[in-house]
């Protein structure tokens, strides 16, 4: 399982390093909520991490049946409408529009889009989930 390390960094105020094996990038709060905007804010990269994780699955699986996917785009984007049995009546909902390029069957864009679905990351935002949470304090 993927294993991420995030540290703040107080004198750029919200900025968030992240590595993750061995690689390192940043995260940060939006100007509006008192960040610099130097980075991708959290809910932009869960909302990459979704279409990654669909545009890999898409192309795998494509890969697998032989076929012809030259091109996967992913736009996304996350909203909270209304819906009377929910929790304070509202939901959040990630749109989630691909655009594939190919010689590809209507039944084959059907398949595509069923797997998408099934990418892990989706799978982890809609399944049962549990957060364990341990905090430490040093001095």
């Amino acid at each position: 399982m993927a294993t991420v390390q995030v540290e703040a960094k107080p004198e750029q105020v919200y900025r968030q390093e992240i590595k993750a094996g061995s690689f390192n990038f940043a995260s940060d709060a939006g100007k509006e909520h008192g960040g610099m905007e130097s980075a991708p804010n959290p809910h932009e990269l869960l909302l990459g991490s979704l279409g990654a994780c669909t545009s890999i699955t898409i192309q795998m699986y494509a890969k697998r049946k032989g076929w012809d996917v030259k091109g996967v785009k992913i736009s996304l984007s996350e909203e909270q409408v209304e819906k009377a049995d929910a929790p304070g009546g509202k939901i959040n909902r990630i749109n989630r529009q691909i655009e594939l390029a190919g010689d590809l069957t209507d039944e084959q864009v059907q398949s595509l889009k069923a797997i998408a679905d099934k990418c892990p990351i989706h799978k982890l935002l809609e399944g049962q989930k549990e957060i364990a949470t341990e905090v430490s304090h040093a001095k």
